[in-house]
């Protein structure tokens, strides 16, 4: 039995969630998300709470049961408030600006990296912080992720980009006799 697939997910004021045959649409006052599911689980949507249980009771489908739970809880958090990352670099001459739909990132190649942001992700540079924030979880994830392993933090100086919240543990580096 999953223990997040039993729960009961509770629809807040002004959030509409509603199942089609293969999807699910939740729309609020920060936009609307929409997720393509899979037919082994069955969702009921009744007084303002989702529930749902598996069709069958084998190994992919309980699998299913709590992944899906858990994304529809996602989308719902975030069509109420929006998710957020934040990304740090440290290094000389290392930074970022956002000009139009590209971020354009200085990290010490012989070239400067162009990235295009994505639709549904707003991306604000300042000096040395970069904030994603999309109404999508996983967007916003994806999208901190692939600026981030451009440049990984190294341990010795800490140079590189790195997640607000990341510690990087440093090394000693050599020794002079």
């Amino acid at each position: 039995m999953s223990r997040i697939g039993k729960q009961q997910l509770n629809i807040p004021a002004g959030v509409e969630v509603t199942f089609d045959a293969y999807a699910v649409r939740v729309k609020g006052p920060k936009g609307e998300l929409t997720r393509d599911l899979r037919e082994e689980i069955v969702f009921k949507n009744e007084n303002g709470v989702i529930t749902s249980e598996p069709r069958r009771n084998d190994k992919f489908s309980r699998s299913l049961w709590g992944t899906y739970m858990s994304h529809i809880k996602n989308m719902i958090a975030g069509v109420v408030t929006p998710f957020e990352k934040k990304l740090l670099v440290e290094g000389v001459g290392f930074k970022w600006e956002v000009k139009g739909t590209d971020l354009y990132l200085n990290l010490g190649f012989s070239h400067q990296i162009v990235k295009k942001i994505p639709e549904n992700v707003t991306v604000l540079a300042e000096k040395n912080a970069l904030t994603i924030t999309s109404i999508d979880k996983e967007a916003v994830g994806l999208f901190a992720n692939q600026i981030r392993s451009l440049k990984k933090p190294e341990p010795y100086k800490g140079k590189g980009i790195r997640y607000s919240d990341e510690v990087i543990r440093r090394k000693q580096g050599k020794k002079s006799a």
